[in-house]
């Protein structure tokens, strides 16, 4: 984990608590006080959602480590709202990019399905996709990450994010499942991604790998 004096512009982080949202890079950084201690703001954009302020004693920011793995998040990364919108001359319903909007927040993120990341590397940001509990006060939490919009609810209303979310979650589901399946060849993988795992995770795993044959 990367300390607070050590953080400087230009570096690759990744986001322990936030790995689909790919490989980072600072941006910026800003020194300030926080609760009377000395303390840094650090701007990072990162691949899957854009730029994101974060607190550093407490953003939790691993060194990204340059292997083919983050060379291949960055590049799968998923297209969000936001860069759709961006790269239209038309606005996000114009005729240039024809991903609809329900595609992009119902998709789960490259990070948890790209073939060419490892077993473990797959499992472990699927499992940390179920820290999202609609339940929890957390739907807007996801929409964000999801569509990499800062205020969802000026695209979507509640009604439709709920909607988002059951066929997201039917997703989620579906693909751990696959994942188990896998992992019945290589159970090293799956225990060691189920360490850093949510406790909703867990519980997702018990469930489901009842339906592994």
């Amino acid at each position: 984990m990367m300390t607070a004096t050590a953080f400087k512009m230009g570096d690759k982080v990744r986001s322990t608590k936030r790995p689909e949202w790919g490989v980072g890079s600072i941006m910026k950084i800003e020194a300030i006080t926080f609760q009377g201690k000395s303390d840094q703001s650090i701007y990072v954009r990162f691949a899957a959602v854009g730029v994101k302020t974060l607190l550093a004693s407490a953003a939790d920011l691993i060194a990204a480590d340059g292997s083919g793995d983050d060379v291949l998040t960055a590049i799968h990364r998923p297209t969000t709202l936001t860069e759709v919108e961006a790269k239209q001359e038309g606005g996000w319903l114009g005729a240039i990019d024809r991903r609809k909007p329900e595609e992009i927040m119902t998709g789960l993120p490259p990070a948890a399905t790209d073939p060419f990341l490892s077993l473990r590397r797959r499992l472990e940001n699927t499992l940390a996709l179920y820290r999202f509990d609609p339940a929890s006060g957390k739907l807007i939490d996801w929409a964000i990450a999801q569509s990499g919009v800062e205020d969802p609810m000026t695209r979507f209303n509640r009604n439709q994010l709920e909607q988002f979310w059951q066929r997201w979650k039917f997703e989620l589901d579906a693909h751990l499942t696959r994942l188990l399946g896998e992992a019945r060849r290589d159970p090293a993988s799956l225990s060691g991604a189920m360490q850093k795992a949510p406790p909703a995770a867990q519980r997702a795993v018990q469930k489901l790998q009842g339906l592994v044959k």
